[in-house]
């Protein structure tokens, strides 16, 4: 034997090595009993003095920590020792610290309404007395709140909102004409909490004197039906759900006093088809702020209120020729006289610093790059931090500038994405660190970025990973048909066989508002990606035009035709990488969820030369189906656009498909209803495509409970196995 043999032969035996020594992943150890668990700082937050922090203990406990040493300094509640006034334990599930801190609401006996709001059982704990007491005895209550001095707490009930004064105990009922699918007040209805992230409908003034709230009139909009099952006869569940084109709930804002026990209605215009998506006090216990948009959400102007007399008046206009988003970056300064907003209007999402009056100050940052997140001000040195994507559009960093537009410094040491939690008065703050290989590593930092001490590192995470032998997720560019640059990732088979042709797996979501490719850790579709790659398949994921991070061109250049480019891109994207080594361009499927169903099922159709099969979970299968704010911000109104809303539709494109299809629903969908596959069913038996239908009865839009994600991905891999 030659000497080249021999190392031929070392190599294979290497090789054989190490996959034998590999743990092979399965899926009751992701969707099951998942062994992959990640540490993380719960429930953390500032106290007031800015230098002390609480967190949680995985007994429930809740620790006080010094800031500038990251040492336990006391334990404030053990959570067993948490009871009700009947004596039983108490299990919470979140808990609330007063403004003054000297009180908790813990929330218990949760039940969710929608993705986000629910109801509750709230009590509140006296931290001196070590007091417990029931916050309400009416009934459970939602959106428990207190009041900045922490004397009081407002709630809603039965759409109703009340006030109970936590020296005497006493309940104060402020509105009475709160009616299911009627009349909400304090709260938000199912669109506005979707589509503007806003459950919250109530907000006390910074003296504590006054309260402003929504009042959602949901009487003309229509109802969805929903059937429940599980009984003899089946039940239904209703509840309002404008979809595109149809009548919205009429908004109007209210001002309560509590000394005068007067409401205050607030002017918000003569036009009633339109939303109020922000509402937020200024420093001025008799101002505060409105953010009004127009149907068609391309017309933004903020609003200054008087809380006496409920005047309004307009300080600032935005304008788009497409759509504009709105963002949480509002921020009254200490000033009292100017605040800092968030716009696109120079092609990126940049800071910008104004007058009350509505004057620009300045532009605060500025470059090829959107703010992602704002994270506060330091007062006493005028500087702001936030989060950006300067150094890449896959990655964050954290930075600092000053109020003035100068001394601006990267505090981020490394690469990938870092998320900031700061304390009060911005001296310290937790960075939670990750890339796209290396589960987080949790630090606590001085506010000029230096490290004080690691928290979390997670190392026992990352021994598994070691012992399971995870391929590396690497990142790449090409370029469309249409010769604009698209990021991608792939994660390779393990082991990779430089021989072999592989089957390739891509992974989808391409809508507004959210990426796929970015550099940090995932959890999750991260594990059922590894387990495929140790199957034999290359798996790919790229975010196609019309995604985040990359400037409002790239992201509102597919408005009134979702669907048509991001398609376009998908396709190119399988052509790219069928042409790569190693792949095998006649076996390339896809999934997706949500809005990567929905593109999964148009790439099976536009591009069925080269996709072999799709998986669609939950798809809009025609924008008409869907609701009102998300739809008509980047399609306009269906009367204005119909043939955006239909050429693109899954729905009027079966006839073009080949390949096989898979295509999944939960019932109990309140976010994409099940009519959309239902209605997609319907199309494809019309045109005599053959596919497979998964129902999940009774389960939403994430298909969660029980053992269905276990139950849905054994199908999904059972599906890929049998037709890629």
């Amino acid at each position: 034997m030659n000497h080249r043999h021999l190392i031929f032969l070392f190599l294979l035996l290497s090789a054989f090595t190490v996959n034998a020594q590999r743990k092979s992943l399965n899926l009751q150890e992701i969707w099951g009993k998942p062994v992959f668990r990640t540490e993380a700082v719960w429930g953390m937050n500032s106290m007031k003095d800015g230098l002390h922090y609480t967190a949680l203990s995985a007994e429930g406990d809740l620790e006080k920590f010094d800031y500038k040493s990251g040492k336990k300094i006391s334990t404030i509640f053990k959570g067993g020792d948490l009871k009700a006034q009947d004596g039983s334990a108490l299990d919470y599930e979140e808990f609330v610290l007063s403004p003054d801190e000297t009180k908790l609401i813990f929330s218990t006996s949760v039940e969710h309404i929608y993705r986000h709001s629910s109801i509750e059982e709230n009590y509140v704990y006296d931290l001196k007395t070590k007091g417990m007491r029931r916050l309400s005895t009416g009934g459970k209550q939602r959106l428990a709140t207190f009041s900045p001095d922490g004397k009081k707490i407002a709630f809603v009930r039965g759409n109703n909102l009340f006030v109970t004064d936590l020296e005497s105990w006493k309940e104060e009922q402020i509105t009475s004409d709160g009616a299911t699918n009627k009349i909400i007040n304090g709260g938000t209805d199912w669109v506005y909490e979707e589509e503007f992230a806003l459950e919250k409908g109530l907000a006390w003034s910074p003296d504590s004197k006054k309260i402003s709230f929504y009042k959602f009139d949901e009487s003309r909009v229509k109802e969805f039906m929903m059937p429940t099952y599980g009984t003899l006869y089946p039940g239904e569940y209703r509840y309002k759900y404008p979809k595109a084109g149809e009548e919205n709930a009429i908004v109007s804002i209210h001002v309560y006093d509590l000394a005068t026990k007067k409401t205050q209605p607030v002017d918000v215009g003569q036009e009633t088809d339109q939303y109020i998506a922000r509402m937020k006090w200024t420093r001025d216990p008799n101002k505060f702020v409105l953010y009004r948009l127009n149907r068609l959400q391309n017309k933004g102007e903020l609003l200054m209120a008087d809380a006496g007399t409920g005047r309004t008046s307009v300080i600032l206009t935005e304008t788009s020729d497409t759509y504009i988003e709105v963002y949480d970056h509002l921020t009254f300064l200490p000033d009292g006289k100017t605040f800092l907003w968030s716009s696109e209007r120079d092609g990126r999402l940049q800071l910008y610093h104004y007058a009350l009056d509505g004057k620009l100050i300045r532009q605060l940052t500025s470059g090829n790059f959107d703010v992602i997140a704002f994270y506060g001000i330091d007062e006493k040195t005028k500087t702001i931090f936030y989060q950006s994507n300067e150094e890449s559009p896959v990655t964050r960093t954290v930075y600092s500038i000053k109020l003035d537009g100068s001394g601006k410094k990267k505090l981020s040491a490394r690469k990938g994405t870092n998320s900031a939690q700061f304390s009060s008065g911005m001296q310290y703050y937790i960075n939670t660190w990750s890339d796209a290989n290396t589960p987080y590593y949790i630090t606590l930092n001085s506010a000029d970025g230096r490290e004080i001490k690691m928290l979390k590192d997670n190392s026992a995470l990352k021994q598994k990973i070691q012992e399971y032998g995870f391929a590396k997720k690497e990142f790449f560019t090409f370029k469309n048909s249409s010769s604009t640059e698209l990021h991608g990732w792939m994660i390779k088979p393990t082991p990779f066989d430089p021989t072999r042709n592989y089957p390739v797996y891509m992974f989808v979501y391409g809508g507004p508002g959210h990426n796929t490719v970015n550099d940090q850790w995932e959890t999750g579709d991260f594990y059922w990606h590894q387990f495929l790659a140790q199957q034999g398949y290359i798996v790919v994921s790229v975010d196609n035009r019309g995604t985040e991070y990359r400037g409002a061109e790239f992201k509102k250049c597919t408005y009134g035709q979702m669907g048509k480019l991001e398609t376009q891109d998908q396709i190119d994207a399988a052509k790219y990488v069928g042409g790569l080594p190693n792949v095998d361009k006649s076996r390339i499927g896809i999934q997706g969820w949500s809005y990567g169903g929905y593109m999964s099922s148009m790439c099976l159709m536009q591009g069925a030369e080269y996709f072999k099969m799709a998986i669609a979970v939950a798809p809009v299968t025609n924008w008409r189906y869907y609701d009102s704010i998300y739809t008509e911000r980047y399609m306009g109104l269906p009367k204005d656009n119909a043939r955006g809303y239909d050429d693109n539709a899954p729905t009027g494109n079966v006839s073009k498909m080949r390949g096989k299809f898979l295509l999944v629903h939960g019932t109990a969908d309140d976010n994409v209803h099940f009519q959309n596959s239902v209605e997609l069913v319907s199309a494809l038996v019309e045109a005599n495509k053959q596919f497979e239908f998964y129902i999940y009865p009774d389960k939403n839009h994430s298909i969660r409970g029980g053992n269905a994600r276990l139950h849905l991905y054994t199908k999904i891999w059972d599906f890929v196995k049998a037709n890629l």
